[in-house]
């Protein structure tokens, strides 16, 4: 089944302290509402291997490989996809090393990502301002938490947010809609093929029947004419016997 959840949204900053090292401004566990992280192995590659580890997963992605190729200041940029067997991790960061990340499903569509981080980097900037630059590791998450949910819950429904993906949906609804009547059909189908089945079943029946009663009828008739013609001799015999003996004695 295709995975296009929206799980989590985190602000970081990047230090380029012997290497980039990603501190966490805030975060939000969007999809922790209604789920869980089991931390087996295999969502080691995101996770960490343990549960609510997010934060720290997406800083080392972060510090492996940061945004680069920015350009314009107080603008996010430098955007990068990273996937996992299960997920996806899209981030992006402006001049002053402010980076927003997002974690989806595999199938949420990385452009809706982009526009969801560059909403969120211009809703948490103008709400913090400096502060960012200088604020302690998770310190805004509290403070963030109305906003960030606010962002995270407009772009966990795409049909809000992306026309493809609406139509998408449409598609999609169009497309069973017509996979049921076409198996509605072949239903109607099977059944008018069963109907003339058994009707020609029933017309072979009839003409088996008729052809029978007409068998019948002609042996009928010949009984009947076998009794008619052994009825008629038994009364000539008699007539003989009793007519015979007077005729002999009249002649005498």
């Amino acid at each position: 089944m295709a995975d296009n959840k929206l799980r989590c949204a985190l602000v970081f900053r990047i230090e380029n302290t012997g290497g980039a090292k990603a501190v966490v401004l805030a975060k939000l566990d969007h999809a922790g509402q209604y789920e869980t992280h089991a931390g087996s192995a295999n969502d080691a590659s995101l996770y960490g291997g343990r549960d609510g580890s997010y934060a720290d997963a997406v800083a080392g992605v972060i510090g492996n490989d940061p945004p680069s190729g920015l350009t314009s200041s107080g603008e996010i940029g430098g955007f990068k996809v990273v996937q996992s067997d299960q997920h996806q991790v899209v981030y992006g960061a402006d001049m002053d090393a402010i980076c927003c990340a997002v974690i989806t499903g595999t199938q949420y569509p990385s452009r809706v990502a982009i526009q969801m981080l560059t909403e969120l980097y211009k809703e948490f900037t103008g709400k913090h301002g400096d502060a960012v630059k200088t604020a302690e590791e998770n310190s805004l998450t509290k403070k963030s938490k109305t906003l960030m949910q606010t962002v995270c819950d407009k772009y966990a429904d795409l049909s809000n947010v992306d026309k493809t993906s609406s139509l998408l949906g449409q598609v999609d609804a169009v497309k069973g809609t017509m996979q049921d009547n076409i198996a509605n059909m072949l239903k109607n189908t099977e059944k008018a093929e069963n109907l003339a089945e058994k009707s020609d079943q029933l017309n072979e029946q009839a003409s088996v029947f008729k052809k029978r009663s007409t068998d019948l009828r002609k042996q009928m008739r010949w009984k009947n004419l076998k009794m008619t013609l052994m009825l008629g001799g038994f009364v000539l015999l008699i007539v003989l016997v009793v007519v015979v003996p007077i005729i002999v004695r009249a002649k005498k």
